[in-house]
């Protein structure tokens, strides 16, 4: 099927380019805020966080009064990341020279009762500085561990995400703790745009202690050399996937598989034998090397040997042996092929992938943007990257069918939130008259309200995909999707209720403000800008418009979904589609007074075209909601008279 989102760049080099300190365009963002007791990090992968920590910690060691450095990280692959750096040579002023003594990323329990004394060991260390651990050694050293122990320490989170707000996310609890109880400073590390999904990983008044500095995929991959382009498609498949699997599996491209969760309906919940069948489909297996765990198979296709890496296996004497081999990797030669379940995501450097293959549904929008930056690595080997979602189509006679719908739907409004993030950015002004000129990077909007508070300022501005997830994966939205709600409904009755749930603080004013920049800059990174004889116009609902001419009240009858329907309708089987239509019809979203303000003026409208009410039995699923609005209204009517009679 066609990619949904389909991405160019320019390839400028400037997200690699380094100032006289040594510091990239990012990290040097970064380094600007570091007198910040807070500080969260946001950017994308390969953007250089690891070495963006470096410069930061050691300024806080040198001039901010700072004793001790901890660096936690998911998983201990990932500590690699964080190993002596010589940075003098690039300019700065001191290297990163952590001793190994105290890299507890070692293997082992990360629980271990060596790895817990050597954590407290460090702490009681007056001559040492730079500790490097995972997550579960810090969470199990916490405990019995005084917070004001941190007094003086800057405790450096990695992939920030695992943190969660949730009441039985150990991590998050001693994080608060340790804001609350101690003058420790923290520095919080994240490739995700979304924090923590469904459950926030901060609290709002916490988060609001922390100085954001954001670097957005598009400024990334934009200054890359070599990668020119990124599609994001998916491919829908019925029966077992390892019978389609061959369908989307390109062996002539550097591919990470990510199979399914083997508590997902996708499963045949054995997770070996479905390794073994993949590697079946590939071709015959030559031999495993005993030392680097690499399997050699020779292609049924043509018979070329690959090298094929199991990150499936359980045992972790074979694991660490081929994670080993993949962390040392240095030629385009020494892989081909990563068949892996919960690895190989977030921290997993293999510059050379083309290709993040993964089978079903990801609940997860962090995980979806973890794994499709193992493949946004720039390369010499490769102009484009590609990520592919293999997905159960729906079947009316699943007892399942209506998870399965979902998980569908929630797939392709992911691949919109995509396209979102890693499109340029555009800065949005009200126009205020014909003569009000746009600057470059500049769209101006008639009508646009423009913000009128700090808070509303810090949404747009730092939280906007954010907020594009929760409103993209929230159930009303999603049964929006197939075009049975009115563009203005969408825009202007579920939107804001949204808006009003995620940030109860804000006034009616601020949420229109909110709404509105929402709204302009899903339909608008959607739309299709072109220039001609120097003006420039854009497409929305399929048609192209003077950029010059529009106006507020022209985007919001844009259904922000329609470009995604479209796709998804040209993709799936009609019998498909009716299936989605059905079981979302059984599960409709209820009328309310202000969907039914918004769709009386077009029920009156369609009434003086066609000479006739709309007809509930309609195939056009929005006159059917225009029949029900009719319903609705009359019931309402009804009601309110038997309550005049009722009272009189």
């Amino acid at each position: 099927m066609p990619d949904i989102v389909h991405v160019e760049y320019k390839q400028t080099g400037l997200s690699k380019k380094t100032n006289r300190y040594g510091m990239r365009e990012m990290q040097e963002k970064a380094f600007e805020a570091r007198d910040a007791q807070y500080l969260l990090l946001k950017a994308p992968p390969a953007s250089g966080k690891s070495r963006a920590l470096m410069f930061l910690a050691l300024d806080k060691l040198s001039h901010q009064g700072i004793r001790k450095i901890i660096v936690a990280v998911p998983e201990r692959s990932i500590g690699s990341s964080f190993a002596k750096t010589d940075l003098k040579k690039f300019g700065f002023f001191a290297n990163w020279e952590p001793n190994d003594r105290y890299n507890l990323c070692t293997p082992g329990s990360d629980g271990s009762s060596s790895k817990v004394q050597a954590f407290r060991q460090f702490m009681n260390d007056p001559s040492e500085q730079i500790l490097i651990c995972t997550h579960a050694t810090l969470r199990f050293a916490c405990e019995g561990l005084e917070d004001t122990a941190f007094n003086g320490c800057l405790l450096a989170i990695d992939e920030f995400h695992h943190v969660s707000a949730d009441v039985n996310n150990r991590l998050g609890d001693i994080i608060r703790s340790i804001m609350q109880k101690s003058t420790a400073h923290l520095i919080a590390m994240t490739g995700s745009y979304f924090r923590g999904d469904s459950v926030p990983v901060l609290h709002p008044d916490d988060e609001a202690k922390f100085t954001k500095v954001t670097y957005n995929y598009y400024q990334q991959l934009n200054g890359y050399d070599f990668l020119k382009s990124l599609g994001i498609g998916y491919h829908f498949y019925q029966g077992k996937y390892t019978d389609s699997i061959m369908e989307v599996l390109d062996l002539n491209k550097k591919t990470i598989l990510h199979i399914p969760n083997v508590n997902s309906g996708e499963s045949t919940k054995d997770k070996h034998n479905e390794v073994d069948f993949i590697l079946d489909r590939v071709g015959a297996i030559e031999r495993q090397d005993p030392e680097t765990g690499v399997i050699y198979v020779k292609r049924h296709s043509d018979g070329k040997v690959i090298k094929v890496a199991d990150l499936v296996e359980d045992n972790p004497r074979d694991r660490d042996r081929i994670v080993n081999y993949l962390r040392n990797i240095t030629s385009v030669d020494d892989m081909d092929l990563i068949i892996a379940l919960g690895m190989a995501k977030e921290g997993f450097d293999w510059p050379y992938c083309e290709h993040a293959l993964t089978v079903g549904y990801r609940g997860s929008l962090t995980e979806i943007i973890q794994i499709i930056g193992r493949a946004t690595r720039d390369s010499s080997n490769k102009v484009h990257a590609q990520f592919t979602n293999l997905i159960a189509q729906p079947d009316a006679q699943d007892d399942e069918v209506k998870l399965s719908v979902n998980n569908m739907l929630k797939a392709i409004t992911a691949s919109l939130l995509m396209e979102q993030v890693l499109a340029p950015n555009w800065k949005f002004k009200t126009k205020l008259s014909d003569d009000d000129v746009a600057q470059p990077g500049e769209i101006k909007i008639r009508g646009l309200k423009e913000p009128s508070s700090k808070r509303v300022k810090e949404i747009l501005e730092s939280d906007l995909n954010d907020l594009k997830a929760t409103i993209l994966q929230d159930d009303t939205m999603l049964k929006a999707m197939p075009g049975n709600v009115d563009p203005e409904v969408i825009n202007k009755v579920i939107i804001p209720k949204i808006i009003r749930t995620k940030y109860p603080d804000l006034s009616p004013g601020e949420v229109e403000e909110v709404r509105q920049h929402v709204v302009v800059d899903s339909v608008i990174k959607n739309g299709e800008i072109k220039e001609v004889e120097d003006t420039r116009f854009i497409r929305m609902a399929g048609k192209f418009v003077n950029i010059d001419d529009i106006h507020i009240d022209l985007i919001d009858r844009v259904n922000p979904f329609q470009k995604a329907f479209e796709i998804l309708s040209k993709s799936v089987t009609t019998k498909v589609l009716k299936i989605i239509q059905e079981t979302i019809e059984a599960t409709r979203i209820k009328m309310d007074f202000e969907e039914a303000k918004i769709l009386w003026p077009k029920v009156q409208e369609f009434v003086q075209t066609f000479k006739r009410e709309p007809a509930i039995e309609s195939n056009d699923p929005l006159e059917r909601r225009m029949a029900e609005c009719v319903i609705y209204l009359k019931e309402e009517k009804r009601k309110r008279l038997a309550r005049q009679n009722y009272a009189g």
